[in-house]
Formats: C-alpha cells, structure tokens, sequence
C-alpha cells in the first residue's frame, strides 16, 4: 500500500477494546424486552450502529421497548465504560509509529462525543488525534460518509490520500463512500460474522495493531 497522507481511525474495537462488555449490554437489554439474539447474530446485523439505529431495527424485529429506552441504555452504557476499558492492544504503539513519521490521524465515530470523552479519556489519548468526532453529532451516522470526510478535512488531507481503519461492514461502508482507502480490523479472525460482512465488501482484513504500520507503508 502506497503510505497514506492521513490515517483515520473508528473508535469502539479499533481504538478502545469496548465491543464486548457493549455488546453484550445491548443483548441482554433487548432479551428483557422481548427480542432474544445471540451475540453473534447481534453482531452480524446490529454492529456499528448507533443506539438510536439499533432501537429501530430492533423494534422492527418484535422487540418491545419503552418511551426513553434510548437514554436510558445510554446511561447503563456510560456507566458500564466509566467502570473502566481498556486500548486494544498495540494501538498506542500505531500512533506512535504515525507520530514519528508525521503522518495525521483523526477519529471518525457513530459513538457520542461523550461516550468518546470517556473511553479516551481513561488513558489520556483523546489530544492526540487531530480531530474527534461523531456521525451522530453531524447528524449523518455511518454508513454515510460525513464524519470521515470531516476527519479528512481536520487533518487537511485529500479523502482519496487517507486511510480508513474500521471493523464493521457499516463504518467500511462509510470509508468507501468517502472515496477512501479501507483496511478491516479483523481481532477475532476472519470467520467471525463480522469480518465476514467486512471481506465482502473487497476491504483487506488484518488481525493484529502490530502489522498495521507495515500495512500502511510506515
């Protein structure tokens, strides 16, 4: 691969190792309302959502849940995060590497801002990318392009010069909207429904932070 003038990072299972406690979060939550679902099922069709996305499809799916269940899941979901979460591994040692070339980096989510201050902030990291920020809060959530095309713009970089990092079929959907360059972070394998739904989509997996400099050139 051709070294990126910008790499662009999602947040939830790329940056912060959070999908599983949150996952597991969101299952439980809609067996108590009446829609059973494995966490891979909830995997395969629900990641990378929004809250707010996930409460419509689910409903959609039989699922019966209450006036404020969105906010209410919202705070369970902060309280969980604020317990403690930690990086994904070697992800530190990424943005040191793209540090040390020059290479700008910004974040692109369809967390809250919020949500984001907390992951981060846990460890210190959220200064260091050129730019935060929310598909929610533009009001143009992944699969849309908006917020990696923002990050773009944040870090001054052509959308055709970056690369996207992602692990969900949504967020590499949002990359290649965007006219970008994804690569599929795949932790659990490439069998896993999810790296499934991203390899279907012509993205390069990979399955360790440690190979990504290489990957990008660096």
């Amino acid at each position: 691969m051709t070294r990126p003038e910008a790499v662009l990072f999602d947040c939830d299972g790329v940056v912060v190792d959070s999908e599983g406690p949150t996952l597991a979060l969101f299952v439980r939550e809609l067996a108590e309302h009446g829609l059973l679902l494995t966490l891979e099922t909830f995997e395969a069709d629900y990641l990378g959502q929004t809250v707010e996305m996930v409460a419509r499809q689910a409903t959609e799916a039989g699922a019966r849940l209450p006036d404020g269940w969105v906010a209410q899941f919202y705070s369970q979901m902060n309280d969980l995060l604020i317990a403690g979460v930690p990086l994904v591994p070697g992800v530190v040692a990424v943005l040191d590497r793209l540090d040390a070339a020059g290479v700008p980096y910004a974040m692109g989510s369809n967390g809250s801002l919020a949500k984001m201050k907390i992951t981060l902030g846990q460890h210190g990291i959220e200064g260091r990318f050129r730019a935060v920020l929310s598909g929610q809060a533009l009001g143009a959530p992944k699969p849309a392009p908006d917020v990696y095309l923002a990050a773009a713009a944040a870090c001054g970089v052509r959308p055709e010069a970056c690369v996207v990092i992602e692990d969900s079929a949504m967020g590499a959907r949002a990359g290649l909207a965007a006219g970008m360059r994804v690569l599929g972070y795949a932790a659990h394998g490439a069998r896993t429904p999810t790296a499934v739904s991203v390899a279907a989509l012509g993205v390069p997996l990979f399955h360790r932070m440690e190979d990504l400099p290489g990957l990008l050139g660096l």
